[in-house]
C-alpha cells in the first residue's frame, strides 16, 4: 500500500550502504558474478526494500550489470550472443552469482565516491558539450515525455525483431534525476533470458535532455512559474504614445505662438558695456566739446515786427557775450533779447554794440555768476585741414555739435544787402569749413583742437537762393563761413569799449560796375564828390581816378568787393602796397589805412 512517501532515487552520483539485507559471510567470499543476463525467481524479494537498498537495486538494475545472490554453485558459461526466448512458465534453474565483494576497504568517512560499500555505483556521465536547457525552458516533445526507465528518460518500447541485437557498447547510460513512481512489487518470474531492450537514444539526444542539477522528480519548470514569457499588448502603449505625442505638440505650438506675439515667456537681458569714465581726451571731439559748451549760449530775440534764434559765446566774466549783427539786429531799439545758457538758466541780456559791416555784436547779461570764458585763439595760424568744430542751435536745437576742417582760407565774402541801399551788407574775408551750418548756428564759435575760437560762424552757401518754394530755409551743403577772430577781437573790444568799430579805408570811391579783372577807381564819387578824397591815404600815395587796383600786399584782386573785404582784415594804421595799372603801365604804391566811424 502506498502512503505517499516519495520512493524514488535520491539525487546522488555515488550509492549508499545496503543495509536490512543480510548476506552470510561464508557466502559472501564466494560467490562469483552472475553472467549477463541470468535471473533467479528465487533471489527476487517480493517484499519492498528500505529507501537504501531500493536505490541500489535501481542503481545496480541496468541491462548490463544485474547481479543477485544465489546458491553456491558452479558460475555460468558467458554466452557471446544474447540466448533465445524462454517461457517463464517453464521450470528452469538459474544460476545466481554470489553479492559481490568490495575491492577496497569500506572508508570510515563515507567520503565520495567511495563511500560504502563498494565500486559498482555507476560513476557519473561524461558531459557532453551540449547546453543543458535552463529550468522553465521546453524541450521537443520527444524529449518531454518521461520514461519508466530508472534514468528517467524515455525508454524505448521492445520490439520484437530488435531482441536480437547485441547490448550498447555503453554500459551505463546516462540517468535523469526524474523520479518516477513507485511500483507494486514485482511477481516473481522463472529464470529465463530478459528480452534484449531497444536500441538506446543517440547520445546526443539523451544529453540534451540530462540536467544533473534539477531535484529528482522535479519538472523542467517550477510551480507557480510561467512556462513561457506571455506577449505583452501593445495596442494601449501604441495609443498612449500617440495621445503624449498629440498633447505635446499642441503645448508645443500654443507656446510657440505666445512666444512669437509676446517676445517670450521670460524677461530677456541683452549684453551690454559696463559704464566708464566719462573723460575723453582733451583734443578729442568729445573733449572739445565738453571744454566748450558751458561758454556757449542761445539768442532768443523778438522785435515790432520779426523775430530770430542765433548763438553766441561769452567774452569775459563781466557777462560780455559776442554774436553776429544780424542775429540781433531784429530786436531794433526797443526789442526783446533773452539768453539761455547750456545748463538750461536764462537770463535777460542788452546790447552793448553793433556793426553791420562786420557782422558782429556784443550784448550783455547782468545778474550771473560763474560765467566761464571761452578762450580766443590766432586765426593766422590756422592751417587748411586743421580740424575744427561748430557749435550751436540750429533750428534752435540748442547745444549742437558738429565737426570738420578748414577747407579754405581768405574767402571774401559779402552778406546781407537787404535794405538795398548797401548799408547792411557785410564784407568778409572767411575761413571756409565743412562743418555743418546751419540757420542758428549764427554768432556761434568756430574752435580749433584745443577748445579756443578761431572764427565766428556767419554765413551758408546754399544750393539755391537760400529759401525754398515754400519760404523754409536753406540747410547747409557743407560750405560754411567764419569771421576769423583776429578780425572779430578788435571790433569786439572796440564795441566794448566805444560802442562803436571803427573800418579802415584807403580814401577812394570804387566803380562796382567794372566787369574787368580788378577794382577800378571811379571817375566821380557819391553825390559827384571826387573819387579820391583829397588829402586822404590814396591821395597821399599817388592814386587817381580810373586806375586799376590789382593786388594788395601781392595777393590777386578780381573785384571792388575783393577789394573791401581785403582792407577790412586790416586795422587803421597799416601799411599795405597797391599795384595799379594805368593806361597799360602796372606800378606799386604804399599807403597807410585810415579810419572811419562805422554809422
Amino acid at each position: 500500500m502506498d502512503d505517499g512517501k516519495p520512493t524514488g532515487p535520491k539525487a546522488k552520483w555515488w550509492s549508499r550502504p545496503d543495509k536490512g539485507r543480510a548476506v552470510p559471510s561464508g557466502q559472501e567470499a564466494s560467490e562469483p558474478e552472475e553472467a549477463p543476463g541470468a535471473l533467479d525467481a528465487s533471489s527476487v524479494d517480493a517484499s519492498p526494500a528500505p529507501e537504501a537498498d531500493q536505490a541500489d537495486a535501481r542503481t545496480h538494475a541496468q541491462p548490463d550489470h544485474v547481479t543477485v545472490p544465489a546458491p553456491a554453485q558452479a558460475p555460468a558459461p558467458v554466452p557471446s550472443e544474447v540466448p533465445e526466448p524462454v517461457d517463464a512458465t517453464a521450470p528452469a534453474a538459474v544460476a545466481v552469482s554470489p553479492r559481490p565483494q568490495p575491492l577496497h576497504d569500506p572508508d570510515p568517512y563515507s567520503t565520495p565516491p567511495y563511500g560504502g560499500p563498494g565500486p559498482w555505483a555507476p560513476a557519473p556521465p561524461v558531459q557532453r558539450p551540449v547546453a543543458t536547457p535552463a529550468h522553465g525552458t521546453p524541450l521537443p516533445a520527444q524529449y518531454a515525455t518521461a520514461g519508466t526507465g530508472s534514468g528517467g528518460y524515455a525508454q524505448p518500447h521492445p520490439h520484437p525483431e530488435q531482441q536480437h541485437q547485441p547490448q550498447p557498447s555503453h554500459p551505463y547510460p546516462p540517468r535523469h534525476p526524474q523520479p518516477e513512481p513507485a511500483a507494486p512489487p514485482a511477481a516473481p518470474t522463472l529464470a529465463g533470458p530478459p528480452p534484449a531492450p531497444e536500441r538506446p537514444q543517440p547520445l546526443s539526444s539523451v544529453w540534451l535532455q540530462y540536467d544533473p542539477w534539477s531535484a529528482p522528480g522535479a519538472p523542467f519548470t517550477h510551480p507557480g512559474e510561467p512556462a513561457a514569457p506571455r506577449r505583452r499588448r501593445r495596442g494601449p502603449l501604441l495609443i498612449g504614445a500617440l495621445v503624449v505625442a498629440l498633447v505635446a505638440g499642441g503645448t508645443g505650438g500654443v507656446i510657440g505662438a505666445y512666444v512669437e506675439r509676446n517676445g517670450g515667456v521670460t524677461r530677456i537681458e541683452l549684453p551690454q558695456a559696463g559704464r566708464e569714465s566719462a573723460d575723453r581726451a582733451p583734443d578729442s571731439v568729445a573733449g572739445i566739446a565738453a571744454s566748450a559748451l558751458p561758454s556757449v549760449v542761445t539768442l532768443h530775440v523778438s522785435g515790432d515786427s520779426e523775430q530770430g534764434t542765433g548763438t553766441g559765446f561769452v567774452l569775459d566774466e563781466q557777462g560780455h557775450i559776442l554774436t553776429n549783427h544780424h542775429v540781433v539786429d531784429p530786436a531794433g531799439a526797443s526789442g526783446d533779447i533773452s539768453i539761455t545758457f547750456s545748463g538750461g538758466e536764462t537770463a535777460k541780456a542788452t546790447l552793448v554794440g553793433k556793426d553791420s559791416g562786420y557782422d558782429l555784436a556784443v550784448v550783455k547779461v547782468t545778474g550771473v555768476s560763474g560765467l566761464k570764458p571761452l578762450p580766443l585763439g590766432n586765426s593766422d595760424n590756422v592751417r587748411v585741414g586743421d580740424p575744427v568744430v561748430a557749435i550751436g542751435a540750429p533750428f534752435d536745437l540748442q547745444n549742437t555739435v558738429t565737426s570738420g576742417i578748414i577747407s579754405a582760407k581768405e574767402r571774401p565774402i559779402t552778406a546781407g544787402g537787404d535794405k538795398g541801399d548797401g548799408s547792411d551788407i557785410s564784407y568778409v574775408d572767411a575761413l571756409q569749413t565743412d562743418a555743418p551750418i546751419n540757420p542758428g548756428n549764427s554768432g556761434g564759435p568756430l574752435v580749433d583742437g584745443k577748445a579756443q575760437v578761431i572764427g565766428i560762424n556767419s554765413a551758408i552757401r546754399a544750393a539755391d537762393t537760400g529759401a525754398g518754394t515754400d519760404g523754409a530755409q536753406a540747410g547747409s551743403i557743407g560750405l560754411g563761413f567764419a569771421i576769423p577772430i583776429n578780425q572779430g577781437k578788435r571790433v569786439a573790444e572796440e564795441l566794448i569799449n566805444t560802442g562803436k568799430a571803427t573800418h579802415p579805408v584807403i580814401g577812394v570811391s570804387l566803380d562796382m560796375k567794372f566787369a574787368g579783372d580788378g577794382a577800378r577807381v571811379g571817375d566821380k564819387g557819391q553825390d559827384d564828390s571826387p573819387a579820391v578824397t583829397p588829402g586822404g591815404p590814396a591821395a597821399k600815395a599817388g592814386v587817381r581816378p580810373g586806375d586799376v587796383i590789382t593786388e594788395v600786399d601781392g595777393r590777386r584782386v578780381h573785384s571792388g568787393e575783393e577789394l573791401i573785404v581785403k582792407i577790412r582784415a586790416h586795422r587803421p594804421g597799416d601799411k599795405l602796397e597797391l599795384t595799379l595799372r594805368r593806361g597799360g603801365d602796372e606800378r606799386t604804391v604804399t599807403l597807410v589805412l585810415g579810419s572811419a566811424d562805422s554809422s
